[in-house]
């Protein structure tokens, strides 16, 4: 499950822009909280990945003893490449402001590079955004599917309830998304740990009675094990990624918990546990071929099958979680990044900004991991369509990287190079492992981030071709104001604010204004909200105050991509620097532009109307900058692209 997510539920912490520790939490509570947040989803991953690896391994034949350490040896050191080195011991370092995540890392390579490769930057971003909503459909369906079929093994009587349990519980969790996850993310630590210990020391049996698994710890295994079964192994290849699905968790969240508490809890405890507990499927499959149905479960014994369905169930929502409130948090980042129309963001916690809930997203969500469990009505079905999006993700990581790397700390492009090429090769293979997959179900991921992509694209460079033909049509703002502070017209008083996106052009709404009512307010202010390519924008750098004549000044609001701006609220701090300013007298004025496609736009007729139809879904402005509505005038313009 994937990196976007900065936003995930247990905030006990807020960045204090440093990548250690955060806030006022202690290390050992922060510790508990990343175990219970970032490593929801990797640690679901021993309930399907070994069986449908070695399921792979075998060609769905006769399982026997070579192939299944193959498999294990594959899947820890996996773990050990591409988790432990290229996340917890590189990545980690390259953080923006204290946040990690690919849009964050985005925002930070952009500064490092020429303005002619930002583009280039943007559309990786774009790319590793989009897969990501793809990867936030899948993993709760999967996940939760995974844990309610180990009922089958108590009687088969309960086949038929695994799909309809599936979708209630699936139903369940995205209802109750709009109450927030303060509450329960409490439980969201000791829950993933209870789960990590007991994955862990359930393997120890299994492991004694077959000690020969431990071979498996040998790299060269691996190495073997894919030069002796040509496309087989490269198969196995993308059924054993399964095992790594959620890594890039361990960069998304590093705002949220900071460096320190998210590498202690890999090395101390999740990685040991996953070892374990892969070494102990491997071992009971070489025991008893028959186990391969579902290693994981059969490890317990039969008294243990009912309370072990509970706990993975638990588990397998809380990693659904993660990612449902990582799709959140990254769709907040990219509204601010001008790369989705504004929705509505709500907030579900007083004391933690992060912790939003956007009920347009949770929508679209629910119905898409409805559909695909009624689809694929099995986890193993599903585990074909896992794989792609996450891939997708971590190519496009380990590119991002190499530009961090090598412009913003200022390396040699070849010791840039030779650190993330190896990674970027394994990225790759895996890459290519897994689309071998497309016609199984991976269709499902490429088509969903497909379709996203499609959106953020037209809706950037649908917003750029307005930009640029508002800005031809409107009058310089000093030359207006010039002219009216030579022959003011009727004045009233109080203080109007005019919203606009340029600051060097008169709002729309202004000269809507001065042409149909023929006066002007004693005090004007043109307002510009800009987003920073920083994560959090310190309060003391959030407003600048320009005074461009007696009776017109200029106020600019700076806002992070991690926030949600409060014009309000800004506009106080702007009293402190001197600027008078009552908000029971001043009228905030917006322009409501109404578009109609113009016959040559630069773009074709059909992303015309697309990026025309995610205008009008867009937010009204004043929800969004959290404006008093009834200290609002909206003036209608229409604006033909």
């Amino acid at each position: 499950m994937t990196s976007e997510v900065a936003g995930r539920a247990p905030e006990t912490v807020a960045a204090n822009g440093h990548g250690d520790a955060h806030s006022t939490a202690g290390f050992g509570a922060l510790m508990l909280g990343s175990i219970g947040v970032v490593y929801g989803d990797i640690g679901t991953s021993p309930l399907y990945a070994l069986r449908e690896a070695v399921v792979a391994a075998t060609g769905g034949g006769e399982v026997t003893a070579q192939p299944v350490l193959g498999v294990v040896s594959l899947i820890l050191w996996t773990l050990i490449i591409l988790v432990t080195l290229k996340y917890v011991v590189i990545l980690l370092r390259a953080d923006n402001h204290g946040e990690g995540g690919t849009l964050a890392l985005m925002a930070l390579a952009q500064r490092g590079v020429a303005p002619a490769a930002v583009g280039t930057i943007v559309l990786l971003g774009i790319i590793s955004g989009a897969l990501f909503y793809g990867d936030a459909v899948i993993t709760p369906a999967l996940s939760v599917l995974s844990a309610i079929e180990g009922i089958k093994l108590v009687t088969e009587a309960f086949d038929s309830y695994v799909v309809p349990l599936t979708v209630l519980i699936l139903l369940v969790l995205f209802a109750v998304q709009s109450r927030g996850t303060a509450r329960v993310a409490a439980f969201f630590g000791p829950v993933m740990l209870l789960w990590f210990l007991i994955i862990g020391l359930a393997a120890i049996p299994s492991i004694v009675r077959q000690p020969g698994v431990l071979l498996a710890i040998n790299p060269l295994l691996a190495l073997s094990f894919m030069l002796h079964h040509g496309i087989i192994g490269f198969v196995t290849l993308g059924a054993v990624f399964l095992a790594v699905t959620g890594a890039e968790a361990l960069y998304a969240d590093l705002g949220h918990f900071g460096k320190k508490p998210i590498q202690t809890a890999w090395l101390s405890i999740v990685l040991p546990s996953l070892a374990l507990n892969y070494l102990g499927q491997g071992a009971l499959v070489i025991a008893d071929p028959k186990a391969v149905q579902n290693p994981f479960f059969l490890m317990f014994p039969d008294w243990a099958l009912l309370p072990m369905v509970t706990i993975a169930t638990l588990a397998t929502v809380i990693a659904s979680q993660a990612v449902i409130t990582g799709a959140y948090s990254l769709t907040r980042q990219a509204i601010q990044l001008g790369l989705l129309p504004r929705f509505e963001i709500r907030h579900t916690s007083e004391s933690h900004s992060g912790q939003i809930y956007i009920p347009r997203i949770n929508k679209l969500l629910l119905i898409a991991v409805v559909l695909l469990v009624l689809m694929f009505r099995s986890s193993s079905a599903l585990a074909s369509a896992y794989g792609i999006s996450v891939t997708g993700t971590m190519v496009v990581t380990a590119m991002m990287g190499f530009v961090v790397i090598w412009k913003v700390w200022k390396w040699s492009p070849l010791a840039a190079a030779a650190l993330i090429a190896p990674f970027l090769m394994l990225d790759l293979t895996f890459l290519a492992a897994n689309l071998l997959k497309v016609l199984e179900g991976g269709w499902v991921p490429l088509a969903l981030g497909g379709f996203v992509m499609l959106l953020m694209y037209t809706w950037r460079r649908g917003s750029r071709l307005l930009f640029e033909k508002s800005r031809k049509l409107e009058f310089p703002l000093a030359d207006l104001v010039a002219m009216l502070e030579k022959r003011p017209p009727q004045r009233v008083s109080g203080t109007a604010v005019f919203l606009t996106s340029d600051p060097l052009s008169a709002p729309t709404a202004l000269m809507h204004s001065l042409k149909h009512y023929k006066v002007l307010h004693e005090k004007n202010v043109i307002l510009t909200i800009d987003s920073a390519a920083t994560p959090r924008v310190d309060p003391s750098e959030r407003v600048k105050l320009e005074q461009i004549s007696p009776t017109f000044s200029k106020v600019t609001l700076r806002f992070g991509f991690m926030e949600s701006p409060n014009v309000p609220k800004a506009l106080a701090i702007a009293r402190k620097l001197g600027w008078q300013f009552d908000i029971m007298s001043t009228s905030f004025f917006l322009s409501r532009r109404a578009l109609k496609p113009a016959a040559h736009s630069g773009m074709p007729r059909w992303q015309d109307h697309l990026f025309i139809s995610l205008s009008r879904t867009a937010n009204d402005a004043t929800d969004y900058f959290q404006i008093p509505s009834g200290r609002v005038v909206e003036v209608g313009t229409q604006v033909t692209i």
